[in-house]
């Protein structure tokens, strides 16, 4: 009868053991998914069957953006993810990524198959053989990083490379989304603040909100409370943009700087011309207020 209780006392013992090293050993780890959202129609491609399709394929990067060196991927082309899925025309495919990052792919780019211009692919992270630390932070790019090949690669907008993709999603061109981001209608077609809005849109709207308009706050709005051009000089404005670093460090610093194949003199004075509308605007309404 001893025997009897202590074989059972092992027994619970054994089974309350088992429980506790379940509790204690973290589960393991979901397989990377990505989501891809049109007109409200989502599909789930994981990253195993991603690696899996007959279309993907090893590429080669000479200068990749996000690691600054030639890489090597498995990719897969975006536009075959998309394709049988009809969008407006002028749509854009939304990058949202891990951090908040939500760049806006226009759709005639994305979709493109001609090599003699520029090709989207997904690049996926295999499990087995993850990709480097991004340089000065402490993850990759992956699980999925959009990248560019083609002969008009260095036309693409360096923060259409976008990295740590969780979700993409057909939407509205920003402008038609975000009314409140668009320059007035009466400034001469010439005007710097319009070329500066669309290199907004393209290179600074996927950190940064404006007037509450755009999707990531991985950076402050730049309107509100108030716009940088009310305090800091258009030189001061200009370097930062250049070089964050050459202006102000802090620990957490994130703001990458562009260098001039990404934006020219001319694309930042273009930028701060639009951000100098947006912020006379803002005192004009306030005024007529």
């Amino acid at each position: 009868m001893s025997t009897l209780r202590g074989r059972g006392r092992i027994g619970w013992l054994s089974i309350i053991a088992a429980f506790l090293l379940g509790l204690a050993t973290p589960p393991a780890a979901a397989d990377p998914a990505l989501d891809i959202v049109v007109d409200g129609e989502s599909r789930t491609f994981s990253r195993e069957a991603l690696l899996a399709r007959p279309d993907a394929r090893d590429i080669e990067i000479p200068a990749d953006i996000a690691y600054g060196r030639p890489m090597r991927f498995r990719a897969v082309p975006l536009a075959a993810l998309l394709a049988g899925r009809p969008m407006p025309t002028g749509s854009v495919i939304e990058t949202v990524a891990l951090d908040g990052f939500a760049a806006h792919l226009p759709l005639d780019l994305v979709t493109n198959t001609d090599p003699a211009k520029a090709i989207a692919w997904l690049a996926i992270e295999p499990a087995d053989a993850p990709w480097p630390k991004l340089p000065g932070k402490q993850a990759t790019a992956g699980p999925f990083y959009v990248v560019w090949t083609g002969a008009q690669v260095k036309s693409v907008s360096s923060e259409y490379w976008a990295y740590q993709v969780a979700k993409l999603v057909s939407e509205l061109p920003p402008a038609a989304r975000w009314p409140q981001l668009v320059v007035d209608a009466a400034l001469p077609a010439a005007h710097a603040a319009r070329a500066g809005q669309t290199l907004f849109i393209a290179q600074c709207l996927p950190c940064h909100m404006i007037n509450g308009a755009g999707s990531s706050d991985v950076g402050p709005d730049l309107n509100r409370p108030m716009n940088p051009t009310a305090y800091m000089t258009r030189e001061g404005l200009h370097a930062l943009i250049r070089d964050p670093k050459s202006v102000r460090t802090w620990p957490t610093q994130i703001m990458p700087g562009f260098a001039a194949d990404q934006m020219s003199d001319r694309d930042i004075d273009a930028v701060i011309s639009y951000l100098a509308h947006i912020a006379a605007r803002n005192t004009e309404q306030k005024t007529a207020q």
